[in-house]
This record gives C-alpha cells, sequence and structure tokens, in this order.
C-alpha cells in the first residue's frame, strides 16, 4: 500500500505529482478583501503546505498554527511508527478478546478502510502491516523477502478479523500478531480535517497539500479580489515525473490524490518493483503506475488511488463508478496511467473530463 510518512520531502513531493500552483480566471463578483497566505511545515515525513485567504497576517496565522497543531494530534492517533500512538496500542491488544473502545477519529478512519477493502475484495487492506514492514526491510537490503517469513506475515493480514462495535466505538483485533497500516488513507483523511478546521474557522478559501494528497476549498482569488474558478493542480506525467504536467485541473471543494512508483521503488533480481504492495501477493507490484483520483473528500481520494492502482484499468474504473455519491455535487473520477509492453496506457473514467483544462 502506499507509503511516504518517512521520505524525503523532496521526492515525496514529486512522487505524488501533484503540483499546486495559483488559480487564474475568475468571475465579476468581488469577494471580501482577503489576503493570501502561504505556510509549510514538516509533519508525517513530508512537508505539509496551507494556502489560505484571512482578512489579516494573525487571523492567517493563529489558522495555520490551530492547522498543523490538528496534525499533530491525528498524527498520534493514526502513525503506526510511533510506539505510543493510539492505533500502535490497538495492536497490541491483538488476538486478547478485547473490544478497545477508540478514539471517533481512529474509528472512523478504520471503518472507510474496511468499507473500502470490502469493496475491493481485500486489495485495499488496513491490516497489511506485517507484510509492509517486511518489504520496507526488502527494498533497503534490495532482496526479497524470506518466503517463510512472508508466509507468516501473510498469515496474520485480513481485513475480516477486525470486529467493529459502532454503538460502543469498540475495536477488536481477532488474530494475535495483527497490525493496522493506514499508510494508503490517513494522509487524505487528515489534510480533509485541516479543510473542515479551517472552514469551521472561516478560512474556506484553503488547499491544503499533503504530498501527493491535496484537499482544495473555495476558489481562490485574483489579483483584483476576484473569485476565480477553482484551484490550478497539475499532474506529472508518469514517463516524466519532473516534467510539465500531462494534465490541468480545475479544482474547488474536492480532493485529489496520486498514487504511483516513479520514484519509490526498488531493483531486486532485475526487476523493478513499486513501494506499493499487493495484499494477495505481499510483493511491490511490477507494473509501473500513475493513479491520479478526484474525489469528494480527502479520505475517499486517497484510499481509492492506493486500490486502483492495485486492482489495475477494468477493476479501478468499474470502482470509480461504483464509488459515486449521488448525494454530493462533485462525482468521483480517474485517471489511470501504466506503463506496458507497448507504451504507456491512458484510461479515464467518464466524468474526469470535467475536471481538465487547458495548460
Amino acid at each position: 500500500m502506499k507509503r511516504h510518512w518517512t521520505k524525503a520531502v523532496i521526492v515525496v513531493w514529486l512522487l505524488a505529482g501533484l503540483l499546486p500552483v495559483a488559480g487564474t480566471g475568475g468571475s465579476a463578483a468581488m469577494a471580501q478583501a482577503l489576503e493570501r497566505f502561504e505556510f509549510s511545515e514538516p509533519h508525517l515525513g513530508t512537508l505539509v503546505a496551507l494556502t489560505l485567504y484571512a482578512p489579516t497576517e494573525t487571523v492567517a496565522t493563529e489558522a495555520a498554527a490551530a492547522a498543523y497543531a490538528r496534525i499533530k494530534v491525528l498524527n498520534r492517533i493514526l502513525s503506526d511508527y510511533q510506539d505510543e500512538s493510539e492505533v500502535t496500542r490497538l495492536c497490541r491488544t491483538a488476538g486478547s478478546g478485547t473490544a478497545v473502545e477508540v478514539s471517533p477519529e481512529l474509528f472512523e478512519v478504520l471503518s472507510r478502510s474496511l468499507a473500502l477493502a470490502e469493496a475491493t475484495d481485500g486489495a485495499f487492506d488496513p491490516t497489511i502491516s506485517p507484510v509492509i514492514k517486511l518489504w520496507r526491510t526488502a527494498r533497503k537490503q534490495r532482496q526479497l523477502p524470506d518466503p517463510q517469513q512472508l508466509a507468516a506475515a501473510r498469515e496474520l493480514v485480513g481485513w475480516k478479523h477486525v470486529k467493529l462495535d459502532a454503538q460502543r466505538r469498540t475495536v477488536e483485533l481477532l488474530k494475535p500478531g495483527m497490525q493496522l497500516d493506514f499508510g494508503g488513507i490517513a494522509k487524505g483523511y487528515i489534510a480533509q480535517q485541516v479543510r473542515d478546521l479551517l472552514v469551521r474557522r472561516g478560512q474556506n478559501r484553503c488547499l491544503i497539500a499533503v504530498a501527493g494528497d491535496i484537499v482544495a476549498g473555495a476558489p481562490p482569488l485574483d489579483a483584483d479580489g476576484r473569485e476565480t474558478a477553482g484551484w490550478k493542480i497539475g499532474v506529472a506525467p508518469l514517463d516524466k515525473p519532473n516534467g510539465p504536467p500531462s494534465r490541468m485541473l480545475r479544482l474547488q471543494n474536492c480532493s485529489v490524490s496520486t498514487s504511483g512508483d516513479a520514484f519509490q521503488f526498488v531493483e531486486i533480481g532485475g526487476v523493478r518493483y513499486s513501494h506499493i504492495v499487493d495484499p494477495k501477493t505481499g510483493l511491490g507490484l511490477t507494473q509501473r503506475s500513475s493513479v491520479t483520483i478526484i474525489a469528494p473528500d480527502g479520505a475517499n481520494a486517497d484510499g481509492l488511488a492506493t486500490a486502483v492502482t492495485i486492482l489495475g484499468v477494468a477493476r479501478g474504473l468499474k470502482l470509480i463508478e461504483q464509488s459515486q455519491n449521488a448525494a454530493s455535487t462533485h462525482r468521483t473520477a480517474a485517471l489511470i496511467v501504466f506503463v506496458g509492453s507497448d507504451g504507456l496506457t491512458v484510461s479515464e473514467s467518464p466524468h474526469f473530463k470535467a475536471f481538465v483544462i487547458d495548460n
């Protein structure tokens, strides 16, 4: 599954393939006098960038401080890298027969992860942590995991062995040794939480970028203070990730996430393996890919980007269409690029073109 939490900032940003730039164009309606402010801090193993509009620098600075404080709280809940995070403490109870009451945030992320696991028949699986940890070591050592160790780790993976009780907000991990990993959904969820916090504080014109997971609020303003048509986001091409964007997107009040292996991969025995692991094999994917998902919220975009990367084009596009929410004003859309024997194969879901603009 997608992992960026400990990679260097610039590597994460380029792998994501999403380069936010200022919005342009706009309507004739004049907005309240607001100034544009930009902030960045290292969190979650990457650089978290905030762009927001506020009436004064003091208001903007206080909003940014609240946003970064919220990120720290969520990281202490969801990170499997911290020995005393809430999710790590929960994993210590695996197989004990104990149902543990958890925070609303952990319960929500786990509930959404399990729903996606069911929808993808386990292609997305939040219990993949034992295999992920083996694969991290394999990438560092440039050696495939020991077959017996891999088989043992795979025995611990299985989303159906997680029991939730929504009324009591409890979680029980049924197998001893089970461990949770939210690397394929947490950054998008956290970015959405930050956007929601800023909106509650009155900064609804905002953009939150957590590596490849971006959540856009209301449109930015142009130089004359007029509302534009949305934030412009560039999608980097798979074949030239450092080159100019292959697509320019215009977004507002929705999220976009890109999953791919342009920078995070390892070659072992002449085979190129991605950092994205297939739960069914326990190994990194070997087909090069870049998947960009636009969705109503960050957790959906992040989770679907990971899932579609593993599912492939046909099953991935079917999942996207099944993910449409009739109650939402935004449609879910996908751009899927794979490298095959005949070169690049580019596929788009029916709604993707609605977000694409001329460079």
